[in-house]
């Protein structure tokens, strides 16, 4: 029988989605006009809604915030979000509140560049089913600056430890790029430029081989928290061939089994204000319509 399809396209691996880029931040008001006011994003009405922590909804996928001294991620966190006119109108309508931060924005060819009160790096894409899959709103990627020589060991170290596919790039610059769920990833690009300690920030994911990855961790000695039942944590990315450290970036890991895991979440229009209120318009559909199906 003749086999019209490629199967293997279809495959995730052990990581089934990428949830939440996590960096603690000093006032609750400064992110506010960032994240929702300036980028048009949605804080989380259930969870975290005292001043000692923001949830703040992008699509499926969330920002952290909890109180503490600034954190900076070492790279950048790609979201997309349609309207780059409109997201331009609210980025210059914050400005003046954050002009004695490090808030800045800018144009570039595919995307808008926009950089929060403490320095965090977001690229806001707009949606583009054949690069990020099918979403109007969402967090296809995360990008991190590693040294040089460190993506072929770091396309390794996810697969053999855990479970993860990745692959070597070579384009503008090299890059390890892992699978982190359907239409997510990792990145680890190489710069030569010089990077600064890291900070104590993290990413989150779920997997569903919860322990093979807990066990091959603990083996190496790289299991640097034990949180409850559904969740771990490593920070300390090594060749796997010798142990040789290649990057720190804390990863939270759940297990698919994970009480929270696909919570639904709440996503604003930003378009929608008392002024242009349209009944049944609040939410943000964060994925494509019906026409705009998957045609292959």
């Amino acid at each position: 029988m003749q086999q019209p399809f490629d199967r293997a396209a279809e495959d995730i691996g052990n990581s089934i989605h990428f949830e939440h880029v996590n960096v603690t931040i000093p006032d609750q008001r400064l992110a506010t006009l960032f994240y929702i006011a300036g980028l048009g994003l949605t804080r989380d009405p259930y969870l975290m809604v005292s001043d000692s922590n923001m949830w703040v909804n992008v699509g499926r996928s969330q920002f952290h915030l909890p109180d503490g001294a600034p954190q900076v991620l070492r790279g950048h966190t790609g979201i997309v979000i349609a309207g780059r006119e409109a997201l331009l109108d609210r980025l210059a309508s914050v400005a003046k509140k954050l002009e004695v931060t490090s808030f800045a924005f800018s144009e570039r060819n595919d995307h808008v560049e926009a950089i929060c009160p403490w320095g965090n790096r977001v690229r806001c894409y707009e949606p583009d089913a054949a690069r990020f899959g099918r979403i109007t709103l969402g967090i296809p990627y995360v990008e991190f600056d590693v040294p040089v020589g460190a993506a072929k060991a770091i396309c390794a170290f996810y697969p053999e430890i855990m479970g993860m596919q990745a692959e070597l790039l070579n384009g503008d610059g090299t890059v390890a790029r892992v699978k982190a769920g359907k239409d997510q990833y990792l990145q680890f690009r190489e710069t030569d430029r010089r990077l600064p300690e890291f900070d104590g920030h993290h990413v989150q994911i779920y997997i569903t081989d919860f322990s093979g990855p807990y066990r091959r961790l603990r083996e190496r000695g790289l299991i640097s928290q034990e949180d409850n039942q559904y969740q771990y944590r490593f920070r300390d990315i090594i060749d796997p061939d010798g142990g040789r450290h290649l990057f720190t970036v804390e990863h939270e890991v759940r297990s698919a089994t994970h009480p929270m895991f696909m919570r639904p979440l709440v996503n604003r229009n930003p378009a929608e204000t008392n002024r242009t209120y349209a009944p049944g318009h609040e939410q943000w559909a964060w994925a494509m319509e019906p026409d705009e199906y998957d045609r292959r």
